[in-house]
């Protein structure tokens, strides 16, 4: 019997997303693959590890005994190569960590932190989106990464480091821009331009019930697109709002916008920083030392 760590990879995956496609996406490779790889692991197994239907997919009494198992294994795969990279000294001080543009300073506050405490570590900034972010953490491609708004994913832990208020973009020429705090209910009658909620769900989510708890429901503006185009249409088109979060906001260049924060009530998200739940390097240790300092 030979046994590929790559089926086992590809069946740990399926069985985590009990679904094929997502698995595919998941991997990186295309959905037959997938498939193939694990009906060749069944046979070589001689158990049937999946019962598939049109509508679920779903582990087998031999899939569920297999499953520690093929954990087991893969564990075991990364501990010797995390072993032979510490004998190149390949990984002694490299942290890879999953990032996106709207930190702002408080990325730079981290990193800034995390230079004065461990200055050895050499950092690798990682963008994609959300969920990429939390499949390259899952998989080990990426050590830690930063996750605003879900509080959960499975298979890793999900600590909170900091909490990042939304504030209002609006033209220099409207009148509630020459206020420092703007209420929410004065926004009511403004088209918001906001991302589809598919895009962001948890800051769409969280605006609109800030909205609703200050007594109206946001009147839809066009959609936002790019910082750029967005901001421009706010500067120079019909008076429109967009939030922003406040550590991006610091470091937004837009001629002609305001940014204010928001008050009755102050929308917020939730930072949180995602890791394995393994033992923390020294490496991890030192970025979420530089998270705590650089949130207080």
């Amino acid at each position: 019997m030979a046994v590929e760590l790559r089926q086992v990879r590809y069946f740990l995956a399926v069985a985590e997303e009990l679904h094929f496609g997502r698995a595919a996406e998941r991997l990186r490779i295309v959905q037959p693959t997938v498939s193939q790889q694990v009906r060749r692991l069944e046979r070589e197994l001689g158990v049937t590890l999946f019962d598939r239907t049109t509508r679920a997919v779903t582990l087998t009494a031999a899939g569920h005994a297999f499953l520690p198992h093929a954990r087991a294994m893969l564990d075991a795969e990364a501990a010797a190569v995390e072993a032979m990279a510490a004998l190149r000294g390949e990984r002694r001080s490299a942290l890879r960590l999953g990032t996106n543009v709207g930190l702002g300073v408080r990325l730079d506050a981290v990193l800034t932190a995390l230079a004065e405490r461990a200055p050895e570590v050499a950092v690798e900034l990682v963008s994609a989106p959300p969920a990429a972010r939390l499949n390259q953490v899952r998989d080990r491609h990426l050590d830690a990464a930063f996750i605003r708004g879900a509080d959960r994913s499975p298979g890793l832990e999900l600590l909170p480091v900091w909490n990042d208020d939304l504030v209002a973009a609006l033209p220099v020429r409207h009148p509630l821009a020459a206020q420092q705090r703007i209420s929410l209910r004065d926004l009511a009658e403004l088209p918001l331009r906001i991302v589809p909620r598919a895009d962001n769900p948890h800051l769409v989510d969280t605006l609109v019930e800030a909205c609703r708890t200050a007594g109206f429901e946001p009147r839809p503006g066009p959609p936002f697109t790019t910082d750029q185009d967005t901001l421009a249409a706010i500067a120079t088109g019909p008076p429109s709002w967009t939030v922003y979060y406040a550590s991006q906001a610091a470091i937004q260049t837009a001629p002609r916008v305001v940014f204010r924060p928001l008050a009755d009530p102050t929308p917020s998200l939730q930072t949180y920083l995602a890791v394995r739940p393994d033992p923390p390097s020294p490496q991890l240790t030192a970025l979420l030392d530089a998270c705590a300092a650089s949130a207080s």
